[in-house]
Order: C-alpha cells, then structure tokens, then sequence
C-alpha cells in the first residue's frame, strides 16, 4: 500500500518529539518555533497546502575536549520513505576533514532501510566517528605551515528563479552571502537571477539556506570549477555581491509585471566574461541589440 505524505509527516513529528526528549538541554536542537505547529496544522486539515518542510539542527559534544559538532536537518515532505538531508559542520574541522565526514556520514544514511527514522542513528553516528576527523584537522593545521603550494578551487553557481520580489527574502541573500564570502550577484525581479562564486562549501551551504525551507520555483542551472594554486580571489569574476534591477517596463508597483530588461542584463554578463551563461538560463542564445 502506498504511503502517504500525511503518514510520512505524522512519522516526523514523533521522532522529533523522541529527539527533543534525548537532547532536553538548552542549545543541544534548534528548532523554529513554528516548525511543529504548521505540520500539526496540516494535519488536521490535509486539504491544505504542505507545510515547509521540518528543519532542525543538534548539537552534540565530540571526545574528551567535547567538540561540538552541529548537525543540521532538512526532512523532505515524504521522510523517512525518502533520505533526509544531513549535514554535519563543526568550526574545528577544516574543509577537507568536514567533507570527508559528510562523505561517510551520507554513505551510513544510504545504508540504512528505506521507511526507518534515522535522525538519531545519523546523530549517534557523528559521535562515534567524529574524532578522528577532528584528529586529522588539528594535525593538517600544525603542518599547514610547512606546505608550500597549496591549492584552492573557485565554484562558482548560476541559480534561476522564476521572480525575486520578496524584500525579507532578498535581505536574507545578501546577508547570506556576505557571511561566507561570496562574490557575485543577484537579479531582482522576473525573472530573478542568483550568481555566487567562493569556496564550495560556502557556495553549497548558500544555496542550502536560501533554498529552504520552502522555495518552490528555483534551480542551479550551473556549476563551474576552477583549480588554482594559491588564493581563489583572482579567479573570481566579480568583487562584491551586487545588487542588479534591469527593470524593462510596466508599473513596478505591480509584482506580476516587475519585469528585467534581458537585453542589458546580457550585456552585464558579457562585461563579466559570462555572456555563454545567457543560453544555460534561458534556452536560447542572446543578442544584444544595436544601439
């Protein structure tokens, strides 16, 4: 018989419920106050719209020196009969180390029976496999020092989205990516262009904030890679996080005819050595036209 979304989301609400009980002290889960109330909603009325999906992150303490290491949650709408969404991050490991943890951490998940909760068994895996990770890091940082080359790797994403109008919502992708660093732009408006370019984690836990909880009509249409020797900062295409508004025509106090001029949005890729990005957004190829 085939589950249901409602099963699905009943199924969540227990686990959080036994989590919230396992981890009672202040800090070890955060959780929006509204996370659990507008599932509980749902589901007295199922005839509405889905909820946002459960978001969450726990806290536990790694080793002797009691590491914290941060796991955070994303549970898709038919969780558990699909795999959550687990990331562990911790200030004391350094890139490599957290990425070689994710690593195992996703393949531990994958092995685990489809239908089963698995938050817990996914918190008490990053407990027990935490530290020698944890371990490399502290000894990759003593003999950083010693390395002569080192190589970085510029990534670079290129997001479209149906339209961007929201204020709150575009203050959340400017304090975003002024937090981690990254460099590019966004395109307010219809439709809405995200570009940020940096570290891949960076990038990656970018477009995990900003797409989640419940942003529907949005897609990484590319991805670039660029391996340098030294600081990624020369590689890069932009040298702020900027603001864009093409606006092309209409009442701008209208939301549904907020408009870009494409033409001059092409044109500020060409500026920026992107102008074959204009074809991988929007299917077909750009010309600017004669002025």
């Amino acid at each position: 018989m085939a589950v249901t979304v409602k099963e699905c989301l009943e199924l969540q609400l227990v686990e959080v419920e036994m989590l919230l009980s396992m981890f009672p002290k202040k800090g070890e889960i955060t959780l929006d106050e509204d996370a659990v109330p507008s599932v509980q909603r749902y589901l007295r009325n199922a005839d509405g719209a889905l909820p946002p999906q459960l978001e969450y992150s726990i806290t536990v303490d790694v080793g002797e020196a009691k590491v914290k290491v941060e796991l955070q949650v994303l549970l898709p709408h038919m969780y558990p009969h699909v795999a959550p969404q687990v990331f562990a991050r911790s200030n004391a490991l350094h890139r490599q180390q957290q990425l070689q943890l994710n690593t195992g951490l996703a393949s531990h998940i994958s092995s685990l029976d489809s239908g089963e909760l698995c938050i817990y068994e996914a918190v008490q895996w990053v407990k027990d496999n935490s530290l020698p990770y944890l371990e490399n890091s502290k000894i990759s940082s003593e003999s950083a020092s010693k390395e002569v080359v080192v190589k970085e790797t510029l990534h670079r994403m290129w997001i479209y989205s149906h339209h961007i109008y929201r204020q709150e919502l575009r203050k959340k992708i400017f304090d975003c990516a002024k937090k981690l660093n990254l460099t590019g732009f966004c395109l307010t408006g219809k439709p809405g262009v995200i570009c940020v370019e940096g570290l891949r984690e960076n990038c990656e836990e970018f477009w995990h904030v900003i797409r989640y909880p419940n942003w529907k009509h949005i897609s990484c249409k590319h991805v670039e890679n660029i391996e340098v020797e030294g600081s990624i900062d020369n590689l890069r295409l932009f040298h702020a996080f900027e603001d864009l508004q093409f606006q092309a025509h209409g009442d701008y106090g209208l939301r549904n005819d907020y408009h870009m001029d494409l033409g001059r949005f092409l044109e500020f890729l060409k500026q920026h050595q992107s102008g074959h990005i204009f074809q991988i957004l929007f299917g077909v190829e750009g010309k600017l036209t004669d002025k």
